[in-house]
């Protein structure tokens, strides 16, 4: 049950919800869960969130010129000419806690072909887990294996 609940709350950390998915990984590493269990689920749970971004960005050409749309067509063309600055490779970043968000919604508005998208938040997400749940283990001086 904790690894379903880690996924879910990995997703929810990667879309525009307010969740943070590193204090559960960080319980769960020193409460002796599986590390690669924790970094498969909660890597799987990111990567999907994030998908789910990007098939929201992807839907965002639908609906720009409606009145409630909450981003001018300004901010959208703003936030292409960035993309395509760094290009697809910028979906590397979308973990970061500031923008990596908004980096996974353009890649789907930039319309990114899935496997490259897909494969490149997950090395993203992936890294970041590992990271974290490094991190972790040093601070607490738990004992962990694989």
């Amino acid at each position: 049950m904790a690894y379903i609940t880690l996924f879910f709350t990995a997703l929810a950390a990667a879309t525009l919800l307010p969740a943070y998915s590193e204090i559960l990984v960080g319980g769960m590493v020193t409460q002796g869960y599986s590390l690669w269990g924790i970094w498969l689920w909660a890597t799987a749970g990111n990567t999907i969130g994030s998908v789910i971004n990007g098939v929201i960005g992807r839907q965002v050409d639908r609906f720009k010129h409606k009145r409630w749309f909450p981003v001018s067509d300004a901010q959208l063309e703003k936030a292409r000419n960035r993309f395509n600055r760094y290009g697809q490779w910028s979906l590397l970043l979308g973990w970061l806690p500031i923008g990596g968000d908004a980096l996974t919604l353009v890649g789907g508005i930039m319309r990114v072909p899935w496997l490259n998208f897909v494969v490149l938040v997950a090395i993203g997400k992936g890294l970041r887990y590992a990271f974290v749940i490094w991190a972790v283990l040093q601070a607490s001086g738990t004992p962990g294996s694989p």
